[in-house]
């Protein structure tokens, strides 16, 4: 797909429109300082929870990220705990949008959903980077694996969030699920399949430690940088990285500075390893 085809904002697509006048009447009520809902538009792109730009009446402009309509798996699409972890990790090294509401209450949109700042950035889709010089490529992944890092090392128990995730095993329960996912849709005996599905659980790596991990954090696909940077939802792609737009550098260039990152529905603790290894 083309990069036009994700990049920006559209108007709401006929199968995600939802009663726009309600959601005006809740923020007015629960956003504080919220001038009055004027304008709103769908973000283009794949996201499993359909997020939205949200301009109000000042032209102040904020996000919102919902569940998508329809019957869902129980424990799909939790904006519940996006919302979560970008409110503990607000104000720490990892860069976030600033979150600021969550309504839990389906009879206002008909989802759950939640709202957080708007933060411009550049879509940067082709993880080769082309245009860009040596350097200025350098700097947007040093500055993706000083995200990482952050996330890595943060204390996430002292940010609030030590019953987020099951802490330790993660990769001997992640085979246990993929090998049972394969069971349940299996629809012929391969034998190279069988000896990986007897080979994973014997090779466990040892020494598993366990910190925050973002489950979508890899340079491909689309990547937003400081004046750049958009959403947490599972992990770190590079298009889940927001850095500025137009913020120059001292030099004159624009920033690779990440300002924050968008999309965080399979977040939880786990194995570091599994992240870089992703």
């Amino acid at each position: 797909m083309s990069r036009a085809e994700f990049a920006g904002t559209m108007p709401v697509s006929d199968g995600q429109r939802f009663d726009d006048a309600a959601l005006g009447r809740w923020l007015d009520t629960h956003l504080p300082g919220f001038a009055g809902l004027d304008r709103l538009e769908q973000f283009r792109g794949g996201q499993s929870n359909p997020t939205f730009l949200l301009t109000a009446a000042d032209g102040s402009q904020y996000v919102l990220r919902k569940k998508p309509a329809g019957t869902l798996l129980p424990s799909a699409h939790a904006v519940d705990r996006e919302f979560r972890v970008i409110s503990a990790l607000h104000g720490s090294p990892v860069p976030v949008a600033r979150p600021l509401c969550l309504c839990s209450d389906a009879s206002v949109i008909g989802t759950m959903f939640y709202v957080m700042e708007y933060a411009a950035g550049r879509n940067l889709w082709d993880p080769t980077l082309p245009g860009m010089t040596p350097s200025e490529r350098r700097a947007l992944y040093d500055e993706m694996n000083r995200v990482m890092v952050a996330l890595h090392t943060l204390d996430y128990i002292a940010a609030g969030l030590g019953d987020y995730g099951k802490p330790g095993n993660y990769f001997a329960r992640q085979v246990a699920r993929w090998s049972s996912q394969y069971r349940a849709s299996e629809t012929e005996r391969i034998e190279a399949m069988e000896k990986l599905l007897q080979w994973l659980p014997a090779n466990i790596p040892p020494g598993e430690e366990t910190a925050l991990v973002h489950g979508d954090y890899c340079p491909r696909a689309r990547a937003e940088v400081c004046g750049d940077s958009i959403s947490w939802r599972s992990a770190f792609r590079a298009r889940r990285t927001i850095s500025p737009p137009t913020v120059p550098a001292r030099d004159g260039r624009r920033s690779s500075r990440a300002c924050g990152s968008s999309a965080w529905p399979t977040t939880s603790s786990a194995s570091p390893v599994s992240a870089r290894a992703s």
